[in-house]
């Protein structure tokens, strides 16, 4: 038997509720790939942004 069908049998659950869940499940994958395959240097970089008082500074 399919997936699609055993999901079918619970109540209330429709082909919406297959599709978002598919769509959660998508961007969790694809977040994670994301976090895996970025550089730690960019990761780095980015968390010194709110700490860096050298540029566009507005109490000048």
């Amino acid at each position: 038997m399919k997936f699609i069908h055993y999901l079918e049998k619970v109540s209330g659950v429709s082909i919406l509720g297959l599709v978002s869940l598919l769509i959660f499940f998508l961007f969790f994958v694809v977040m994670l790939t994301w976090v895996f395959k970025t550089k730690k240097s960019d990761f780095d970089e980015a968390s010194r942004i709110p700490l860096d008082n050298n540029q566009n500074s507005t109490n000048q």
